[in-house]
């Protein structure tokens, strides 16, 4: 029977003391579990990278996005694999991965997964606070989207009460009082291709969005590797126009001061000011320069086969 560890994050929106000591029970069916509870994100990774260690087969996370997020950046480069078991408010990894949405029903399916080889977005950030590494397992936000999350999660409760609501409500505000008259502050270079702009959104896998059960597309198509979208503005009919785009799987017109690089080898920004960018919904700080690519097969995770996009 493969070992393997729990990480539940009992502030999750989901979380109760019955529905977790279910979904123990559930894993227990077909590993070998122990269970932690880390109280913050650093002794998330600190707990996982001490089961790596151990050799242990699995580390499940127990939440949302945030613990996921957590886990898998200890995980990366080594052979235990990422378990999900969703609970949190918006759980967009598990969603994408085509993992069922009920805790215990995720747990009884994992007994039945496989560890499949899973890309991610490596990112290099330069801070305040010195160099940084962090890998994003479905979308990095640099700019606005940052901006965002900083924001909503600022308001737990709203957050945990109301979901995605919480999430589009923010965004409008914020590019309403904020965004829709701010200049270019980032310089893009995509192996070569330069371009300015206020915001800049990458897809690791295809996407699913914060703002209700409307999964966006950078791409009409699926790429063959990792997305990103810049825009020089966000007036209102621009970020409708973009909304409206990735919401209806349609490509969007550079010539409406929006770019496109898919499949690219590396993209760099730098920004003046200093600006915001987040990985997975987690906000990561402020950076005046950020390098990232894509890292095929960066971590195993327990998940069907196939990644498909999620439905409505």
């Amino acid at each position: 029977m493969p070992s393997a560890l729990l990480i539940a994050n009992a502030s999750a929106s989901q979380f109760t003391g019955g529905l977790y000591r279910e979904v123990v029970a559930a894993l227990k069916a077909g590993f070998d579990l122990d269970t932690e509870w880390p109280v913050s994100a650093k002794e998330t990774g600190i707990t996982t990278l001490a089961a790596v260690e151990r050799g242990i087969d699995v580390v499940f996370a127990m939440g949302g996005d945030g613990v996921a997020h957590h886990v898998a950046n200890a995980l990366v480069g080594s052979t235990t694999a990422l378990g999900l078991i969703p609970s949190g408010t918006t759980n967009v990894l598990s969603r994408i991965l085509g993992i069922p949405q009920k805790p215990v029903a995720a747990a009884r399916a994992a007994t039945e997964y496989s560890p499949l080889p899973t890309d991610m977005v490596r990112v290099g950030a330069h801070t305040d606070f010195g160099d940084i590494v962090r890998y994003a397992t479905f979308s990095l936000g640099v700019g606005f989207d940052a901006d965002v999350v900083e924001v909503a999660e600022a308001r737990p409760f709203a957050k945990s009460r109301f979901g995605g609501v919480h999430y589009a409500t923010t965004a409008v505000t914020r590019l309403l009082s904020n965004w829709r008259t701010e200049y270019p502050n980032l310089r893009i270079d995509c192996d070569g291709d330069r371009f300015d702009a206020v915001v800049a959104l990458t897809q690791v896998h295809n996407p699913y969005t914060y703002f209700g059960r409307v999964p966006l597309h950078l791409t009409a198509n699926p790429p063959e590797g990792i997305a990103t979208l810049a825009a020089n503005n966000l007036g209102v009919i621009k970020a409708a126009e973009i909304f409206g785009r990735a919401a209806l799987r349609r490509q969007h017109r550079e010539a409406t001061g929006t770019r496109l690089w898919s499949d690219y080898r590396e993209l760099v920004i730098d920004a003046e000011p200093k600006t915001p960018f987040q990985a997975d919904g987690e906000l990561l700080g402020y950076a005046t320069r950020l390098s990232m690519r894509a890292v095929e097969d960066a971590i195993f995770i327990l998940r069907p086969d196939e990644i498909s996009v999620p439905k409505n």
